[in-house]
């Protein structure tokens, strides 16, 4: 588990496209929010 403040360990995920795309492409550029959404009428 993450602490507030602390950095999020470097990982790769698919876009909405598709296209792969890396935590570390935003380092000092953005900020970045993730967010996990299950798909619809899962039960997840």
């Amino acid at each position: 588990m993450i602490s507030v403040g602390e950095k999020a360990p470097a990982f790769k995920l698919p876009d909405h496209h598709g296209r792969e795309v890396s935590l570390e492409q935003f380092a000092g550029k953005r900020h970045v929010m993730l967010l996990f959404y299950p798909l619809d009428f899962t039960p997840t």
